[in-house]
């Protein structure tokens, strides 16, 4: 079904820095702009990330995992000061659209206008999230997990016992709709589990050379031994904190280790 439109409204999507809004930059901005009258405006943006004083950004290797794109990428390619002009003349006058834009794509667009002195004024245009629609229409609770795979409502939901006899219902359900799913339990683990986690709380992770990291707090995404051997007070920090009883063991063996 097409879109029925009254004003132009732009579908948009940014690779960044890092997925912290207060600190990181975008990297590339893609958009369609969609007319009511059914045309169409797209364009793929590359932009080097800068810090206030004009500094080029370094894009963290975790990031560049997961977009492909790195500093050589984007060394040659404007600042997000020098095509700010012509995104404004792209976003006036539309409605915004996006995957998770409302809590990320936009708050991170307008802060980086910010950075510049600019305003983005966005208190007429309206604001798509497809992600929230997704979500709110195919929920992802253990009720509406039994009556998609189930064929029926459940009852007692939030009672122990019959939201535990849901959940073995459901998975031999899901055993039954899904033909690559194999019914055994290793596979059933290592489908369901994120072989990552060093904690339950998933505070400290693997890297992909199988070192253990920070998946929390200014150190994340480095390797944890080199950080307790280099600052000692962060240690101390982490032991007085209020982290899992769980966590604080996995901590202190990486500690003795």
């Amino acid at each position: 079904m097409k879109l029925n439109l009254n004003k132009p409204i732009v579908f948009f999507d940014l690779e960044t820095t890092g997925i912290d809004v207060a600190k990181d930059h975008i990297v590339e901005l893609c958009y369609i702009k969609i007319y009511p009258c059914g045309n169409e405006k797209s364009e793929s943006m590359r932009i080097r990330p800068v810090d206030a004083l004009g500094n080029t950004v370094h894009i963290p290797e975790q990031a560049s995992a997961v977009h492909g794109i790195y500093d050589d990428d984007v060394k040659d390619c404007p600042t997000f000061k020098d095509i700010a002009n012509d995104l404004l003349n792209i976003l006036r006058d539309s409605d915004l659209a996006g995957y998770n834009s409302n809590y990320f794509d936009i708050p991170l667009l307008v802060e980086e206008f910010l950075r510049i002195g600019i305003n983005l004024d966005l208190s007429n245009s309206k604001f798509v999230d497809v992600c929230v629609i997704f979500k709110k229409k195919e929920q992802r609770t253990l009720s509406a997990a039994y009556k998609y795979y189930c064929k029926k409502d459940l009852e007692n939901a939030h009672s122990a016992l019959a939201d535990t006899r849901a959940t073995v219902d459901v998975l031999e359900a899901q055993l039954d709709f899904y033909p690559d799913l194999v019914n055994d339990v290793q596979f059933l683990s290592e489908f369901s589990s994120n072989p990552n986690l060093v904690d339950f709380a998933g505070k400290i992770i693997k890297n992909d050379k199988g070192q253990k990291v920070f998946n929390f707090g200014k150190y994340k995404g480095q390797v944890v031994k080199e950080i307790f051997d280099k600052d000692p007070a962060y240690y101390t920090w982490i032991m007085q904190g209020d982290f899992a009883l769980n966590t604080i063991q996995e901590f202190k063996k990486i500690k003795l280790t």
